[in-house]
């Protein structure tokens, strides 16, 4: 089938802008002026009229979490239900009373955060949820991801009290006398997620495609996407959940597995398997291991060189040790596989910095294309790491909306003036995410926060010298993107060869007011030249 769009506003990514576009069955074969578009109809084609509406290569969302925000669409949302902690408590009781639970089934939910209560500015913890119910166990994941509290119930089944060990790399929190309050924190997760039911082979399937669903609607076509620690299901159940979607004619994004592999023995058993770094289909492949190196800022779990301005007594978690981290990242880069490490806090970008390092000088590679996500908390010194060793930055602008209300306060105001360095970053390589479900993967509003560097309500600037342009930030949710999982050579810009991959928006952001490009409405999403997303409002055929 052949489709030829006239009358829009185009940008080709590489080309500049066009007025129209010809899609035949799954690629690109001509973007120009309508007049030559027009000539490339046959008697199977169809023109549709754009009506001046702007089109752009589909989103490619660098860095989030498909499978876990695909869950979190079946659980308690709090996101919009913390400002204060009676909030969510009276936002969860009235969620169990409309959604009642079979007798020991749990309770789950996500998206507090204790910045924004208006009442105790604390963590939840167990003493909290015991009035949400007693009956049945909660949990609750902060925001971050980073962080969760469970009730007493919890806690009994779980069989943790004063007696029970910390675990490496995490810890869960006591009270003076040695109880636990039911706060969990990093590699303390664990502990509780294991203990809950894990999903089936179809419910997997079920929180994928609800995941795409969203994703299409918010223009995305890629996702990169970290799956493999959501449940304890293993990876190869979670590569046959996507698999059989793929099979059935079901997926509707483009996935990049960025596979977590926390420990060295569950590296070898994958690259074993026959996994490495661009196995699989243009729908689902493997990418780069990925690493879980430090918390979050807002946990005050981000792994700092110095301690925290407002809790002097904490510097952060640290997940591996260097020997661990030199260990991991050196298999992965000499059996075929990059390498994409979460760090937000300085100090644990200081240590992969050095892993990179010691394994380019070891075993050099010029295309490596090793990255580091979210990239924060950074300093001159590290700034350099990336540009000397091409270091790929997954960046998250939506981050800003949250973060400008406490970096400052988290790590004081001098050091604050080297984070968040998207427009240093992007000059020499970075694609941009949502780090869904942290924050909603809605590229447009992220779009707003890279190029304003204001919250969404238009606090700030922060560091309006680190603003990118329109064209940088669409850039960075596109082209980058493909560019961050080898794959710029067929998607990720709008130009004859590629796949037609694209989504079609009301308003041009090019000439919107930028603190109003959130407001931006994606009317209709293609991947592979075939519509898997329509607003109500119709692009005339």
């Amino acid at each position: 089938m052949r489709t030829i769009y006239i009358h829009g506003i185009i940008d080709t990514m590489t080309q500049g802008m066009a007025r129209a576009m010809v899609v035949d069955d799954r690629n690109v074969i001509y973007v120009g002026e309508n007049e030559v578009a027009l000539t490339y109809q046959n008697d199977n084609s169809q023109v549709v009229d754009l009506e001046g509406c702007f089109v752009t290569a589909g989103f490619n969302d660098s860095h989030m979490h498909l499978l876990g925000y695909g869950s979190t669409l079946y659980q308690l949302q709090l996101a919009e239900h913390t400002h204060s902690i009676q909030d969510v408590i009276e936002t969860a009781r009235s969620y169990l009373a409309a959604h009642p639970l079979k007798e020991g089934e749990w309770l789950r939910g996500r998206g507090w955060n204790h910045d924004y209560f208006s009442d105790e500015k604390r963590f939840l913890n167990r003493y909290d949820l015991d009035k949400i119910s007693t009956q049945h166990p909660i949990c609750l994941i902060r925001a971050c991801g980073h962080v969760c509290v469970v009730n007493s119930k919890a806690l009994d089944i779980l069989g943790i009290d004063a007696s029970t060990s910390q675990v490496e790399g995490g810890r869960f929190d006591v009270d003076e006398k040695g109880q636990p309050l039911g706060i969990f924190r990093e590699n303390a997760l664990g502990m509780v997620y294991n203990a809950i039911p894990q999903p089936t082979l179809e419910q997997l399937k079920e929180m994928i495609l609800a995941s795409c669903r969203s994703l299409n609607a918010f223009g995305i076509t890629s996702s990169q996407t970290d799956d493999f620690e959501t449940f304890d299901v293993g990876y190869r159940t979670i590569i046959q959940a996507y698999q059989e979607l793929e099979q059935e004619g079901l997926l509707t994004v483009k996935v990049n597995e960025q596979a977590q592999l926390p420990t060295l023995a569950k590296l070898k058993q994958f690259i074993a398997d026959g996994y490495t770094s661009n196995v699989g289909s243009e729908y689902f492949k493997i990418g780069p291991l990925k690493l879980l190196g430090d918390g979050s800022l807002g946990a005050r779990t981000a792994y700092l060189t110095y301690p925290y301005a407002d809790d002097p007594e904490a510097k952060g978690i640290l997940c591996f040790d260097q020997k661990t981290l030199d260990d991991l990242i050196t298999y992965a880069h000499t059996h075929g596989m990059y390498v994409a490490v979460h760090c937000i806090g300085d100090g644990i970008m200081k240590m992969v910095m050095l892993s990179y390092r010691k394994v380019l000088s070891q075993f050099p590679k010029t295309d490596h294309r090793h990255g580091i996500v979210h990239c924060q908390i950074t300093d001159e010194g590290l700034l350099e790491d990336f540009e000397d060793m091409q270091i790929h930055a997954y960046i998250q602008p939506i981050f800003l909306d949250y973060d400008i209300h406490i970096v400052e306060k988290r790590i004081g105001k001098q050091k604050a003036a080297k984070t968040y360095q998207f427009k240093r970053l992007y000059n020499q390589h970075a694609s941009s995410g949502s780090d869904a479900p942290v924050e909603l993967p809605d590229v447009l509003a992220g779009m707003q926060c890279a190029i304003t560097r204001c919250t969404l309500n238009n606090e700030g600037p922060f560091i309006p010298s680190e603003a990118l342009t329109v064209e940088e930030a669409l850039r960075s949710y596109t082209l980058e993107g493909a560019y961050a999982s080898f794959e710029e050579k067929i998607k990720g810009s709008l130009e004859a060869g590629k796949r037609a991959d694209f989504v079609i928006l009301d308003q041009n952001p090019y000439t919107t007011a930028p603190s109003h490009i959130k407001d931006i409405q994606v009317l209709a999403t293609y991947l592979d030249g075939r519509e898997v997303y329509r607003r109500t409002r119709e692009v005339r055929k």
